[in-house]
């Protein structure tokens, strides 16, 4: 019953705001999966490959000589390439939220226009339906935008933090 009546809620909002909407919906659900993915990456498959990477430079006998340097700053480098993973294009998706957003403005806003055309300017219910088709992608679209914005910047943090905390872990190892 709960199920039936929330898709027919959605559903109704989709309608309300045109196929855009669904578009936007769509992008910001794959967004906030591979968000969830780069946080649980964090949190386990991080340290693994973070004590793999330390495990790794306890084993060498040399620690100091220019090859030894290098050696260590390629395992920072992987590292630090895992945590970025997919950061860029998830700030890829963060921009094109608003700009779907718009897209679906101008879809919204051409429906109007229609209307007047056919209807003449005095039928306002017709020309509401077409605004709101037009505000509600934009709206969607700046809500996607900002929740990916404040996560891609706490990710990009993160692996910063991440990255200089190795750094200093193999530089003690190193002396």
């Amino acid at each position: 019953m709960f199920m039936v009546e929330f898709y027919s809620a959605i559903q109704d909002f989709i309608e309300t705001g045109g196929q855009v909407l669904l578009v936007i919906g769509v992008l910001i659900f794959v967004m906030w999966l591979m968000i969830l993915e780069r946080i649980f990456y964090y949190s386990k498959g991080h340290r693994q490959q973070v004590k793999q990477a330390v495990q790794n430079w306890q084993q060498r006998s040399d620690k100091s000589s220019w090859n030894a340097e290098q050696i260590r700053q390629a395992m920072i480098s992987r590292v630090s390439l895992a945590l970025g993973g997919n950061l860029a294009v998830l700030q890829a998706m963060v921009a094109l939220c608003p700009l779907l957003g718009l897209m679906g403005t101008v879809t919204g806003m051409i429906e109007v226009f229609d209307v007047m055309a056919v209807a003449g300017t005095g039928n306002a219910r017709s020309m509401a339906a077409g605004v709101s088709k037009a505000t509600i992608p934009t709206m969607a679209g700046m809500v996607g935008a900002l929740s990916g914005v404040f996560a891609t910047t706490w990710l990009q943090r993160t692996a910063k933090r991440e990255r200089l905390k190795l750094e200093d872990r193999l530089l003690l190892e190193h002396h």
